[in-house]
């Protein structure tokens, strides 16, 4: 047996995971540790910091393969697959240095750089033809048949990521503003919520504007709208209709043709619960009425380990993409 790792680097931190490598089916293999550090790996000019990663992730997997003891011993860490936000478009300082150093520190020549979509697609299908839409603070939709992958949205907060946590809270917002203003499609409850959470809705802007994390500050007040919508709010109702229109268009723009048509949805905004999920379901039964809704089977971190695995058995299925997912072997 030999051992795999996965990582799932976004936002909200990085997630290392070691695990024994599996049969390359689409099972993730047998977990061994998983190890969480809140602090996300920090992106400059040259894009995401491939020496920050390494100094966090190679000290990690050690110390996993030190307290796995006799479960582990001298195995060899045969494959690595690493899922970051921002891979496609911020990832060339990880495609151009993390292959030599994982080479050079485990001997490990199988090295999978992805998307953070495609850990997610992994995670939640695992290698089957079918669309995922993947939302929480943005929004982003992929699809395969397995010989090329489509991508809807993922555009960022200022350009697209519509029905996302982000999309919510800004719509939310722009309607607590209204009703400060005495504008059609205002809502006093919505008002209410945002100036209990922000402060006076007029200092608004000044405190939105400046900071550098707006979406994650805007997707926080998606739960708020939510909450307005379950008191019957009809312009809360309004706005998660609306993004649930979006999130089953991103759905249908990525769903490949002649497929089963497996849909399945994961990511922290569905946590907002039956608010937004009911509308979400008429949505996709209406756009996508011979698509089956399937539940995600694991997590981005669960669908690295999955590659990984696959990856060191040569039962890898995804498709190769020079930006969405580049295979070293």
């Amino acid at each position: 047996m030999t051992l795999v790792v996965g990582v799932d680097s976004g936002g909200s931190g990085l997630r290392i995971a070691l695990a024994r490598a599996g049969d390359g089916t689409d099972e993730a293999g047998r977990l061994l540790e998983t190890v969480t550090l809140r602090e996300p790996v920090r992106t400059g000019p040259g894009g995401i910091d491939a020496g920050q990663l390494l100094d966090r992730l190679l000290p990690a997997v050690e110390a996993m393969r030190e307290r796995a003891g006799e479960r582990a011993g001298d195995e060899p860490v045969r494959a690595v697959a690493v899922g970051a936000a921002g891979m496609a478009t911020l990832g060339d300082r990880l495609r151009a240095e993390l292959p030599g150093a994982l080479e050079r520190a485990w001997g490990v020549r199988r090295l999978a750089l992805a998307a953070d979509a495609v850990t997610a697609y992994a995670g939640a299908l695992g290698q089957r033809p079918g669309a995922v839409v993947a939302a929480g603070t943005g929004l982003i939709a992929l699809g395969t048949d397995l010989s090329g992958w489509r991508r809807a949205d993922g555009w960022g907060h200022l350009l697209g990521d519509c029905g996302s946590g982000a999309w919510i809270g800004r719509a939310g917002l722009e309607a607590a503003l209204r009703a400060h203003d005495g504008r059609r499609g205002g809502s006093t409850a919505l008002l209410a919520r945002a100036e209990e959470r922000f402060g006076p809705a007029a200092g608004l802007p000044g405190e939105l504007y400046p900071r550098t994390d707006r979406a994650a500050v805007l997707a926080s007040f998606a739960p708020d709208v939510a909450a307005c919508a379950v008191a019957g709010d009809p312009v809360a109702e309004d706005v998660l209709a609306r993004a649930a229109t979006h999130i089953a268009e991103a759905a249908a723009a990525v769903l490949p043709v002649g497929t089963e048509g497996e849909v399945a949805l994961t990511g922290g905004l569905l946590k907002l619960g039956e608010p937004l999920l009911a509308p979400l379901r008429a949505e996709l039964r209406a756009l996508l009425p011979t698509a089956r809704e399937v539940a995600a089977a694991g997590d981005p971190l669960a669908g690295a380990v999955m590659v990984a695995g696959a990856l060191a058995a040569d039962a890898l299925r995804l498709p190769e993409d020079p930006r969405l997912l580049q295979l070293t072997r």
